[in-house]
């Protein structure tokens, strides 16, 4: 599963073939998937005689026309992204609030978010998705969070459950939004997301290298009015992430990808949700500040 998040950007669902549902090339000319609705379909059975109708059974009905299509053993539902979801996330909560409590110097904080960072792009990385991984990141993740909330938490009394509701709010906005259609996420939406989240990292790091080599703040990105404009756009960008991630759980079940695919998309709903989490917890600090 390739993931829209800039930092790790290989989610996607995949079939034994390497190929990805949702965003596949035009079929070239002459080639069997021309004309076919279903051709970008990496789950469908070559020797499957409904191949044009993802959904059929047996022969076609002449009241309710094509018959539906036999479900395909271990394929990925919402159920097991949900379960997936809710057990990468409590790993992180768990961890965040183990650090909390035992106040983890912050140095222990940032080296476990070290780790999270490349068992993220290992797992990225990887052709199939590994439980073990995912959730060892999530573990590490939360760790890092909870050393980094408790910093924010003496400089802004809160900061930390506001962001939690904050993040909260704006999941619960875009899955809205999303089912509602109000976000359409198509070719254009991705590129446009994927344009903006490489800029938007490339300002971060240009901030951090004249911060580290020339001090202060560097360019201002993270404080006063500027760290304001580009933390709003920092949780914008996370819910662009959000929306892509919704897109690609729906195409994961509608074409029957596997099951063990569900823990590629909890691993991407985890990072979006950490993304805009730490966004928004930087973003009430320098209100707070001001």
């Amino acid at each position: 599963m390739r993931s829209r998040n800039p930092v790790f950007s290989r989610r996607g669902f995949t079939s034994g073939g390497g190929s990805y549902a949702g965003f596949n090339a035009a079929p070239q000319s002459g080639s069997a998937t021309q004309g076919n609705p279903y051709g970008n379909n990496p789950y469908a059975q070559p020797t499957n005689p409904y191949a044009n109708n993802p959904y059929a059974q047996g022969a076609p009905d002449v009241q309710h026309g094509m018959p539906q299509a036999p479900a395909r053993s271990g394929a990925m539902t919402i159920d097991d992204v949900v379960l997936r979801t809710g057990i990468t996330l409590a790993a992180v909560i768990v961890a965040a609030g183990a650090a909390w409590a035992l106040e983890l110097p912050v140095g222990l904080g940032f080296g476990a978010g070290l780790i999270a960072m490349v068992l993220g792009l290992v797992q990225s990385f990887k052709a199939k998705p590994s439980p073990a991984i995912i959730l060892a990141y999530a573990v590490f993740e939360g760790l890092f969070l909870g050393v980094l909330s408790q910093a924010y938490n003496e400089v802004a009394k809160g900061a930390p459950m506001q962001a939690v509701l904050g993040t909260t709010a704006v999941f619960a906005g875009v899955l809205v939004a999303y089912k509602t259609r109000l976000i359409r996420v198509d070719r254009r939406f991705t590129r446009f997301v994927a344009g903006a989240a490489i800029g938007f990292l490339l300002l971060m790091v240009v901030n951090l290298l004249f911060a580290a080599f020339g001090g202060g703040d560097g360019l201002g990105f993270r404080t006063g009015g500027l760290g304001i404009v580009f933390g709003i756009l920092g949780v914008v960008l996370g819910a662009c992430f959000l929306a892509l991630d919704f897109k690609q759980v729906e195409d994961g079940v509608k074409y029957g990808a596997p099951r063990e695919e569900s823990w590629l998309a909890a691993f991407g709903l985890t990072l979006s949700l950490v993304w805009i989490y730490t966004e928004l917890l930087r973003l009430i600090a320098i209100l707070n500040q001001d």
